[in-house]
């Protein structure tokens, strides 16, 4: 029988026998993020498993935020603009083995077009499968289909993946990452799916959890608990900066930071009232001093990456104090000197809703609670879950909601514009939009978006929509939005996502 001392001496020369680029691959890699897990179905969390490389869409975007070859290969519309054709990918099998068909890509998608997301907004009459593609038929021309086939929302899952009724009992996709385990709201394990049609990821075992609050977050990455840790709030970003075992990124979104205004509200239904609020908002102080980036403050809702939405407008010259002092005295509100202005023996009293998932968006309302103060509005800021902006448009109790609203969900804006400024006038705007707020003219414009195709001609429409917001202020744009992030300082390869569709984790490895 060997003796313990040559059964170390072999372990010790197995060991040593490992590659180091072995050892690296095995080693696994943990995510950490503030976004919980809802359920397995894409309606919901689809945005987790797209970014953590379990599932795939029809349509990817390029590098240049413009729609891309995805499951499907190429895509082609008739010339009445009623029938598109999605050319699907060859070679690309399910993680339970099935085959990728047209059959199964209509099923899939036909289950997302039934439910809440962003094929809601397309005028879809029919999604059937012919040969090796998906023929999507339109009610009427809808020009952005294929960006919105490349919204979380329509990820394409195997037949398995659903029961009869439509429920995703099991989330079973094409991803460089095969699901291995699902804990909702918190975490998810997954491996290398060596049958991967595209590249094969060089780490084979990855992790994401759930953490909500920011402090803790800053602490998983510090002590190394978490290989990557997303939105950091400022002051952990300069502690974390000063550990030589991680390195920090950034990267600007075209997500802005909003004030959501419940247009219907009696302080709040003036145009007036809406642009004094704006125009009291100090945007330098806040991006400088609480977002540690002047070149954040944003005072229009489009950012310059999505083109002609953006306008250009001058941030410092839309902050002015005693313009917005004088339109408030001309709607009746009456300074006192004492407290809060009033009309009509009615204190000028307002309630902000925002959420700390996004951790600088609470020191943002404080700001703005100190701000508006010097306007004589008395500001209360309740600091909750972010379900309760949606659930408070939906009951009519939202008065004010600051959040971070992504206008790059899909490679065209016009999708998320379309449900946040979208309807009719029995039922305007959308659950991170306008509230009680609708524009006859920004209805026709939106409209003749969905199906103009001549580029030149939706740029001018754009420019129309976005000047329009801009004057009428539904929604109210404070700063631009960074995503964050504090990285293993031995992980090569990492960046982040301007349009946050990815963790790009199958482009990362472990140093040797």
């Amino acid at each position: 029988m060997p003796s313990p001392r040559h059964l170390f001496a072999g372990l010790a020369l197995a060991t040593a026998l490992i590659s180091p680029p072995l050892l690296a691959e095995s080693r696994p890699l943990s995510v950490v993020a503030p976004w919980e897990i809802t359920g397995s179905d894409p309606a919901t969390s689809g945005y987790i498993f797209a970014r953590m490389g379990i599932a795939e869409t029809l349509v990817e975007v390029d590098a240049e935020g413009r729609p891309a070859p995805g499951l499907a290969s190429a895509w082609a519309v008739d010339e009445d603009g009623l029938s598109w054709r999605f050319v699907l990918r060859e070679g690309v099998v399910f993680h339970d083995g099935s085959p990728l068909t047209a059959e199964a890509v209509a099923d899939s998608l036909r289950h997302a077009w039934a439910k809440p997301g962003m094929l809601g907004s397309a005028p879809i009459a029919a999604i059937e499968a012919e040969g090796d593609a998906v023929v999507i038929t339109l009610e009427a021309p809808f020009a952005p289909l294929p960006a919105l086939l490349a919204h979380s929302t329509t990820l394409v899952l195997a037949p398995a993946a659903y029961a009869e009724d439509g429920r995703v009992t099991a989330l079973i996709a094409t991803g460089p990452y095969r699901l291995t385990e699902l804990a909702p709201p918190q975490r998810l394990r997954a491996e290398r799916f060596a049958d991967y049609w595209g590249a094969t990821p060089a780490i084979e075992h990855v992790s994401y959890l759930a953490v909500g609050r920011g402090e803790t977050r800053a602490l998983m990455a510090e002590s190394g608990d978490a290989d990557i840790v997303f939105t950091l709030d400022p002051a952990s970003r300069g502690r974390l900066a000063r550990q030589d075992r991680l390195s920090l990124h950034a990267e600007p979104l075209p997500r802005t930071i909003v004030l959501k205004v419940n247009a219907g509200h009696p302080f709040l239904a003036d145009e007036e009232a809406r642009r004094a609020l704006s125009q009291a908002i100090d945007r330098r102080g806040i991006a400088a001093g609480l977002l540690r980036d002047p070149d954040a403050a944003a005072a229009e809702l489009f950012p310059a990456s999505l083109g002609p939405w953006h306008l250009g407008v001058d941030d410092e010259a839309a902050g002015d104090l005693a313009s917005a002092q004088a339109l408030l005295e001309a709607l009746g509100w009456e300074a006192n000197g004492q407290g809060p202005r009033e009309r009509d023996g009615e204190p000028l009293r307002l309630t902000l809703t925002t959420f700390a998932d996004r951790p600088e968006l609470p020191l943002v309302a404080t700001a703005l609670q100190d701000q508006w103060r010097d306007l004589g509005i008395a500001l209360e800021v309740a600091v909750t879950n972010a379900s309760a902006i949606p659930s408070g448009h939906r009951d009519g109790s939202l008065e004010l909601g600051l959040a971070a609203r992504n206008y790059g969900l899909v490679p065209d804006p016009l999708g998320t514009v379309l449900d946040d400024f979208g309807g009719d006038a029995q039922n305007p705007g959308g659950d991170w939009g306008a509230m009680n707020w609708w524009d006859a003219e920004v209805t026709a414009w939106l409209d003749t978006l969905r199906h103009e195709a001549d580029p030149a001609t939706r740029d001018e429409l754009a420019g129309r929509v976005a000047t329009r917001l801009n004057e009428a202020m539904p929604v109210i744009p404070v700063a631009w939005y960074q995503q964050t992030a504090a990285v293993n300082a031995e992980l090569e390869g990492f960046s982040i996502d301007p349009l946050e569709r990815s963790y790009r984790l199958e482009e990362l490895s472990w140093t040797p």
